[in-house]
């Protein structure tokens, strides 16, 4: 199958959706699936205002056109909301398209948290941009169920995976720690450093050892001076990224507004225990996994203690539930949920654009 991606979450970005999409496309096409990518690289862009790494294409449309008859995709999916989801969706929607979309982030969440902008007003846009979708898929349960509450509909399942070859724990094929000498234990965040994530929370807490925090975003340096015995290691990747997942003690995710939170199973395959609160996609994920903890209410104290609870779990069993996830299994679920096109229309259709094409674009003769 041909299957047309466009997003405006793409490399060099690092965060969950990223890393989704790189290996969902990865083991659609090891799957013998033809993918092509619509993302912000391709074309001229500027930096999203207080996401600055984050590129917003310019002038999308009509190169996006070009893209879909020369493709002529069998099905094609709409991975974000911004400038090129805009593009695709107006395009699916004037040729009369099926398309699916998928909800990775909790924008209105994300811009209330940064602008005066009610909430109501960011779900609207969201319930505009995906009401015609085919199906729309969300990564958990409690994202299913709410997003049926605020009026979302055509919602299926499409869950995620994590690498266990990638992340693993140390001793594993060699692999050593990376904490050296700082006191134990060892508490984790991975993440955007940024006001969404809710970070705060995880440095406010009181605990024994030392608190780390890896990754970038505007809220570092702030958060930098106002909590100096927590040790910032900046952005980390690949096996570096995983060496300091394993040599934890426990990782701490406070964030209210994920959709997932792909580190949790990053962390999990690593052996480390994950405290968190009841929040979409841990709650999903750690209830009778014993692979982690909730904390009992959103208190801060509650979740300290989830942290204390992480450190007396079996590592080796969170690391079997890791084992679980699968991106095979998670792509082949995405594949399912496509929309392609019934062979004998399909065919119809890119005869007949190609025809109005070659209509539009013949110089007229003069007599």
């Amino acid at each position: 199958m041909r299957i047309l991606l466009a997003t405006d979450a793409w490399e060099p970005q690092v965060n969950g959706v990223v890393r989704t999409l790189v290996r969902t496309i990865a083991e659609c096409r090891a799957l013998g699936h033809q993918v092509d990518i619509i993302s912000p690289d391709q074309f001229k862009t500027f930096p999203l205002p207080t996401y600055p790494e984050i590129k917003l294409a310019v002038g999308a449309y009509e190169p996006i056109q070009d893209r879909f008859k020369s493709f002529e995709p069998e099905a094609i999916h709409i991975a974000t909301e911004g400038p090129i989801g805009l593009a695709a969706r107006r395009i699916c929607l004037e040729w009369k398209l099926p398309f699916t979309t998928s909800y990775h982030t909790r924008f209105p969440e994300y811009i209330s948290a940064r602008l005066p902008l009610p909430l109501a007003a960011g779900y609207a846009y969201m319930r505009w941009f995906h009401d015609p979708s085919g199906r729309l898929m969300v990564a958990t349960p409690t994202m299913r169920d709410e997003l049926l509450k605020r009026g979302f509909r055509n919602i299926s399942p499409w869950t995620r995976g994590v690498d266990t070859d990638q992340f693993r724990p140390i001793g594993v094929n060699g692999r050593e720690g990376v904490f050296g000498d700082l006191p134990r234990p060892i508490w984790l965040n991975v993440g955007r450093i940024a006001v969404e994530k809710n970070i705060e929370t995880f440095l406010q807490m009181d605990l024994p050892g030392t608190k780390v925090v890896v990754g970038d975003g505007p809220q570092k340096e702030e958060l930098m001076a106002k909590y100096p015995g927590t040790v910032f290691a900046g952005a980390r990747f690949g096996d570096d990224l995983a060496a300091h997942f394993a040599d934890a003690d426990a990782f701490v995710f406070p964030s209210l507004t994920d959709t997932f939170g792909l580190v949790i199973l990053e962390a999990m395959g690593c052996g480390t225990p994950v405290a968190a609160f009841k929040a979409p996609g841990p709650i999903d994920i750690i209830p009778g996994s014993g692979a982690g903890v909730l904390a009992q209410s959103d208190r801060l104290e509650d979740l300290a203690q989830a942290c204390l609870d992480c450190l007396k779990l079996d590592r080796r069993a969170v690391r079997a539930f890791a084992e679980t996830y699968s991106w095979r299994a998670s792509s082949e679920e995405f594949i399912r949920n496509l929309q392609p096109y019934p062979e004998p229309e399909k065919a119809r259709f890119w005869r007949r654009l190609r025809r109005l094409t070659r209509l539009r674009n013949r110089t007229p003769q003069s007599d």
